[in-house]
């Protein structure tokens, strides 16, 4: 896994801005700490930097071919995993191989076949190509939106990264925001609508687009989007067709020239991609798996049973270590590490984010790191299968909105009267609501409790799974670890996608399918678990400490924050010790401490950022 960054310019010499792309290309050194690379030509500039995983020795980017008399430059970011099928079939086809990584797959196909070659790859990518006898730079990403890619338009100049830092370190990138950007922020966010950066000046390229920059400007095409189709199976062969779909997934996951491991945390989504694993290893004479939990100091002290998070997860992780004899590497942290990571956290997303789960997911990969260069972890399942509460809930299903962000009304309530003329939050989620309805790929013939399920399905894998994604891309590779996550093979969500409602959902349990799939994979205590979430510490220490910061910022008056928001508001929020615990603004997890650890972030990030409104 990497990090890329360039960009296209048809009025200006490039060869002489070297030191431009120097600077956007160290951005991402963290992204790539083994090695740096640059490619410059007079319209073109390409820079990458590198984490070793596969073929350490000959995968060095930009990576050039030479084809007759054409020359092509890749730069990329992600794993393929079904380059070895491709190789043979491009052997086949006469092409040859000086490596073995699947950047060079990968360039290859799109050498053999074009943009077509997108269709082909089973995978987590984005990257970047360009071809010096057409003139013409080819980008894409992957179908979910696994890997980051944005993008700037501007008058005869186009500029890319994985990440906007990259951008923003081009002189013609500015930190600004305008009211879109202010209401992402204030009333979507931690979420982002798809595609939108936040800053005024950057976008983002869609899960399952490529686009093509040539002098006569860029063109955008859809390459892959959830479809609707008549699911004809059988609860049996369903649960069948997913226990082989996410085996043969998993398996593919685990190639690696490097350390790997698992993220454990006890629940039925880890624990199936570990015990996977393990019966690989087994296979394969591999020896054990090394697996790794998170946990915080007294939070066996402090937790309290609620609907989202129904039991804590130490005890069932010692469950799972026990019946699969894994190496285990528990990490714990405490409430001021978790404090001063927040900076770090939201300079690792250039945004403010999910606060102390952004935070606490940094300093667990940081400590992974010490051990591993690869990790397998349980995201998107709960999107994909109609895991979380809000799928089981009527006020949810009937909330006409996005059923995580059900206090639209209190957030817009902390916002200054300026700010909130002008944005208009409420007016902006509705109306991103409303885009992501006129999506939703209906199926002729289905009542409306089966179409409102799968507008559910549609909205949590186009709209809340690509902020898991971006929290796990960012604080994964601040720190050079590469993470997979493979609930989000898009074989797999295309086929889970169209399950009816009532197969998903078989002996009446949230993910029932899945866990049908995995009968005889896990003990059954584990099988048919209460779903918990990715855990957050429950010690009062740290909604003390992130309260006294916010009332330390509103008294000495200074912070770029408080013109945006209504301070008086947001003083008697911190001063009520009901209103500050239990205060649900976002998601599962955030409540009124992430609500004050949020606003610190913002404020780091005006300052920082020096983000200029308007």
């Amino acid at each position: 896994m990497c990090g890329f960054t360039g960009w296209i310019d048809w009025t200006d010499d490039l060869t002489k801005h070297a030191a431009i792309l120097e600077r956007m290309t160290e951005t991402l050194s963290n992204r790539g700490p083994d090695a740096s690379g640059t490619w410059i030509s007079p319209n073109c500039a390409l820079g990458h930097r590198r984490l070793s995983v596969i073929d350490p020795a000959n995968g060095a980017q930009p990576m050039i071919r030479v084809s007759g008399d054409d020359t092509y430059v890749v730069v990329y970011n992600g794993e393929l995993y079904n380059a070895l099928e491709l190789k043979r079939e491009l052997e086949g086809r006469g092409r040859r191989f000086t490596t073995t990584c699947d950047t060079e797959v990968l360039l290859v196909a799109y050498m053999e076949w074009g943009p077509s070659c997108v269709e082909k790859f089973n995978g987590i990518f984005a990257f970047a190509i360009w071809d010096t006898q057409e003139q013409q730079l080819f980008l894409a990403r992957d179908r979910l939106g696994v890997k980051p890619l944005f993008i700037a338009k501007q008058l005869g100049r186009f500029i890319f990264g994985s990440e906007p830092k990259s951008l923003l370190a081009h002189p013609s990138v500015k930190a600004e925001v305008g009211p879109e950007g202010l209401a992402e922020i204030f009333i979507l966010g931690p979420a982002r609508t798809p595609g939108h950066g936040v800053y005024r000046d950057i976008s983002e390229l869609l899960p399952g687009h490529c686009a093509t920059v040539t002098r006569s400007g860029v063109s955008i095409t859809q390459y892959w989007r959830l479809e609707s189709r008549p699911h004809t199976e059988d609860a049996e062969k369903t649960a069948q067709t997913v226990g082989e779909l996410l085996k043969d997934t998993v398996e593919r996951q685990l190639v690696s020239d490097v350390p790997l491991c698992t993220l454990l945390s006890g629940g039925l989504d880890s624990s199936a991609l570990t015990s996977l694993a393990v019966r690989y290893y087994e296979q394969t004479g591999q020896g054990a798996v090394h697996t790794f939990s998170v946990d915080y100091v007294d939070n066996d002290k402090h937790f309290k049973a609620h609907d989202f998070q129904p039991n804590a997860d130490a005890p069932w992780i010692e469950r799972m270590n026990a019946y699969l004899g894994t190496i285990h590497h528990p990490v714990q942290f405490d409430t001021p590490e978790l404090i001063t990571a927040l900076r770090e956290a939201m300079l690792a997303r250039d945004l403010p984010g999910m606060a102390d789960v952004d935070a606490s997911l940094l300093l667990f990969c940081r400590e992974i790191k010490k051990e591993a260069t690869v990790a397998i972890s349980g995201e998107a399942a709960d999107e994909i299968f109609g895991g979380y509460p809000w799928f089981h809930r009527e006020e949810s299903l009937n909330s006409n909105t996005f059923p995580w962000s059900l206090a639209s009304g209190m957030r817009a309530g902390l916002l200054s009267q300026d700010v909130a003329a002008w944005i208009r939050p409420l007016e902006y989620i509705g109306d991103r609501y409303s885009d992501a309805l006129s999506e939703v790929p209906h199926l002729n013939g289905e009542d409306e409790a089966a179409a409102r399920m799968r507008i559910m399905s549609y909205l949590n894998i186009t709209r809340f799974m690509p902020t898991l994604l971006d929290r796990k891309d960012r604080m994964s590779m601040a720190v050079g670890l590469e993470v997979r996550v493979p609930y989000c093979d898009h074989r797999l969500v295309d086929y889970v996608f169209n399950i009816p409602w009532e197969i998903k959902t078989a002996g009446d349990r949230e993910k029932g399918i899945l866990r049908r799939s995995l009968e005889g994979v896990l003990p059954n205590d584990v099988l048919y678990r209460k779903k918990s979430p990715y855990p957050k510490t429950h010690n009062p220490n740290y909604l003390d400490a992130v309260r006294t910061q916010v009332l330390d910022l509103i008294h000495e008056g200074t912070s770029p924050l408080l013109p945006l928001i209504d301070v008086k508001k947001i003083r008697e929020i911190a001063e009520s010790e009901s209103a500050s615990t239990n205060l649900p603004w976002f998601g599962q997890l955030m409540s009124g401490p992430q609500l004050f650890a949020y606003l610190l972030q913002i404020d780091m990030w005006l300052r920082e950022y020096k983000v200029s409104i308007r």
